[in-house]
């Protein structure tokens, strides 16, 4: 069994709509590239999402995905929200 890793690129947009989403927020934050890993000849695969972290929060974004994630699966807001959400907390 082989595992196969490609990093996905987060779009140009996505990223300039982040920095400035954050520097209007006042955080510091650090932007990790996501990725897809899948297992060779299979049809199995895992995306792995693109991950801002700001603070001690992980925030899980997905590239023309209106939704954001907030340390996993379970909590979501909106991306157009994200700017309130991190003023707030």
């Amino acid at each position: 069994m082989t595992i196969e890793t490609k990093e996905l690129v987060l779009s140009e947009e996505l990223r300039k709509k982040i920095d400035m989403i954050c520097r209007f927020a006042c955080v510091k934050y650090e932007l990790i590239n996501g990725d897809i890993i899948s297992i060779k000849n299979t049809n199995i695969a895992y995306v792995k999402p693109h991950i801002l972290k700001v603070n001690s929060d992980n925030y899980l974004l997905f590239d023309e995905c209106d939704d954001i994630f907030i340390n996993g699966y379970k909590k979501k807001i909106k991306f157009k929200d994200l700017e309130e959400y991190l003023k707030e907390n």
